[in-house]
């Protein structure tokens, strides 16, 4: 793997090499707009996304190559924006979609919901332009993402043979996840979600399976290591907290899954809150020292090195323009704060109205370029698909919420001033999705400019596309967002009458950021589940330390256990089983077998351009059917099957076809060709 770690030298044939070109800006934005939409999607079911750099650069590749004389380094552009689109989504679709769940907004509007993504993202740009040296070039980082994209991209300028099974594997799975999503969702052949309950005296025990094979490409790209942690959250909160939590308080017993749900919904999840925070603290405490010696780093080569001196590949975009950018936008910010923070709905005096406007403001800069840092860095560390934004997120929503609770607590009653405390924690949410933004554009940033620099392309020419696609995925979440709200609904609404809850799009993020600033404001937070699971991040804080100490190749970063303590266990399952998959695949090919703790699999080319359709087929065939069901007003518009059938164990029928589809998926995930070494130390495909 040394190789991966070194660039492509700087030669006279590299150096005349077309890199921005009209058509890779015009790829980089329809490609941008597809994967913020997709992506968007599978944010709000699952609460989670997976870097979209590698199906970028093979479907650039792909199409480039139609049009021919194309190069890796415009490849590398198309897929900086394209990547930049699915990472701004994520940002947007766990933050914003609680001000639906509030019942601040009762959509997303167009114009503010472009506003605040597009200005988050161009912060979490400009917010790591000074780190790249000292992260990329100076700092042994692992990057995964960004190693597993260069090697994708310097592999399909290399190798000629079978060039196109990588696009060929994208489009099968694509073809196969969004039938399947089309026959469950849209023609209800399929169930969606396998599940069932049972008690042992007092106790509720519940476990599920979402038959989703979105999640199940999520699971094989983020690895075992991950999967497994995210699912032993899932076992703590569903088979150890909630049945003893309904022991203790004697529940009611009626649907036996649907009361693990709302014992889950109501109080276990805040465990994951609880282990999100701590575990975030605990990623902040190492990065100072490497956040402060970027910029003097930065300091330092520009009072050493004039500009004209320094090679094309190491040029990043001025910082005077950097600065006067990152100032620039506070006007932006202002504007956009003042429209959507309603004077009148808060009720209170000109003069602290425009108190809050500005602390939003300075704040939003102020947190936005901290996270950033932390987020580039923790790139380098864990990837950008695993990168904790949320904990992020979820501190800097808190402090707002401090902040405002104590400026507007002198004309506010929060505890019987419903409409105001809804206004005061939307607009903490703000604040809070132009951090989330930041970070989410900060962590694929890094990832990006890795590719680049191990490829030999120019920084400040990726820098430009970056932002270049942050516009064009803003231009796409609004409408996608929107659409999918009012054809699912989200997080417990329903916009419409007869929707089908089992088609709702759960935005776990998003229901939790509702709840804190709400249980903030109303003090009335579940501080006892928050600090039992801090107690947990806690403990498993001090055995990772101690398999650290141990240099076990298994270890366990806090924050994956988190996310599967506040996700339902319907999800982390598929997951859990997709990394499964992806371990018993990499065991059968020799290259792998010193790769699994190094890049968590994301060699496993084959496997991830395979996977990355599943996610992709399923997310674009939930947007489409998306229109009919808004149209009609009806997710059963499309229904092959009536409801008043009347046939005995119609369900159970549905849901043995729904998994026996998932297994078909699940077999042929793992049995995608690969490749491996051949006797000469050469790369070769395999069936």
């Amino acid at each position: 793997m040394k190789a991966n770690s070194t660039p492509v030298k700087n030669n006279k044939e590299q150096k005349s090499t077309k890199e921005l070109t009209l058509r890779s800006i015009l790829l980089g934005i329809l490609l941008s707009c597809l994967m913020a939409a997709a992506n968007a999607y599978l944010g709000l079911k699952v609460g989670m996304t997976v870097s979209a750099s590698i199906p970028a650069a093979v479907v650039s590749m792909y199409i480039l190559k139609l049009l021919r004389n194309s190069n890796v380094l415009e490849n590398n552009i198309v897929q900086t924006a394209a990547s930049s689109g699915e990472a701004l989504a994520a940002g947007a679709v766990f933050v914003l979609p609680s001000l639906i769940l509030l019942g601040y907004w009762k959509d997303f509007p167009f114009i503010p919901t472009l506003s605040i993504t597009a200005i988050g993202g161009i912060m979490g740009v400009l917010f790591t332009i000074p780190l790249r040296r000292v992260l990329i070039v100076e700092t042994k980082l692992k990057f995964p993402e960004g190693i597993a994209t260069a090697e994708v991209l310097k592999a399909g300028h290399t190798v000629k043979p079978k060039g196109n099974k990588d696009v060929k594997n994208i489009l099968l799975a694509g073809l196969a996840a969004g039938t399947f999503k089309l026959c469950q969702s849209g023609f209800k052949l399929f169930s969606t979600c396998s599940q069932s309950s049972l008690t042992i005296g007092k106790s509720i025990f519940a476990f599920g399976l979402d038959l989703s094979p979105a999640l199940l490409g999520v699971g094989y790209i983020v690895g075992l290591n991950i999967a497994i942690l995210m699912f032993t959250g899932g076992i703590i909160s569903w088979l150890i907290a909630i049945p003893l939590y309904s022991f203790i308080n004697d529940i009611p017993l009626t649907n036996h899954f649907d009361t693990a749900m709302d014992i889950w919904s109501s109080k276990i999840r805040y465990l994951g809150v609880g282990a999100m925070v701590t575990g975030g603290i605990w990623a902040l405490l190492p990065l100072s020292k490497a956040i402060f010696k970027g910029f003097t780093q930065q300091k330092k080569n520009k009072n050493n090195v004039q500009q004209s001196q320094i090679k094309e590949t190491d040029k990043d975009i001025s910082m005077n323009i950097v600065w006067i950018a990152s100032l620039a936008l506070a006007i932006p910010l202002f504007v956009v704060f003042s429209h959507v923070i309603d004077v009148d709905s808060l009720g209170i005096s000109n003069d602290l109205y425009l108190k809050v406007v500005l602390f939003g403001v300075v704040f939003s800069l102020f947190a936005g370029f901290i996270f950033s840092s932390v987020a580039g860095y923790m790139a380098g560390l864990v990837g950008s698909s695993n990168n904790p934004i949320s904990p992020a997120t979820i501190a800097s929503i808190l402090i707002v919420c401090s902040v405002l609770l104590y400026l507007l607590g002198s004309q506010i009653n929060f505890d019987i001033d419903i409409n105001k405390t809804t206004t005061a924690a939307g607009t903490a949410i703000l604040v809070g999705a132009i951090v989330c933004c930041a970070a989410a554009i900060a962590g694929d940033n890094m990832q990006d400019l890795k590719s680049g620099f191990l490829i030999g392309a120019t920084p400040y020419k990726q820098q430009i596309m970056q932002i270049v696609g942050v516009l064009a995925g803003a231009l796409a979440i609004s409408p996608a967002l929107s659409l999918l709200f009012n054809a699912y609904g989200l997080g417990g609404i329903l916009p419409n009458p007869g929707m089908n809850p089992n088609d709702m799009l759960a935005a776990p993020q998003a229901t939790i950021m509702s709840s804190l600033t709400i249980g903030a404001f109303s003090k009335n937070l579940e501080w006892e589940m928050i600090i039992l699971g801090s107690l947990v991040a806690i403990f498993i804080i001090l055995l990772d330390i101690f398999l650290k100490f141990k240099k076990s190749s298994f270890r366990i970063p806090v924050l994956a256990v988190a996310i599967g303590l506040y996700l339902p266990i319907t999800l982390s399952t598929p997951i859990f089983i997709g990394g499964v998959i992806s371990h018993l695949q990499s065991r059968n090919h020799s290259i792998f077998k010193n790769l699994q703790n190094k890049a968590q699999g994301q060699i496993q080319r084959s496997g991830i351009m395979f996977a990355s359709g599943l996610i992709t087929g399923e997310a674009l065939v939930g947007i489409l059917l998306a229109v009919p069901f808004v149209i009609s007003g009806n997710t059963d518009i499309l229904r092959l099957i009536p409801l008043n059938l009347g046939i005995n164990g119609l369900e159970s029928l549905l849901q043995v076809l729904g998994l026996l589809f998932f297994l078909i998926i699940g077999i042929k995930l793992y049995k995608i060709e690969s490749y491996k070494r051949d006797d000469n130390g050469s790369k070769k495909f395999e069936d």
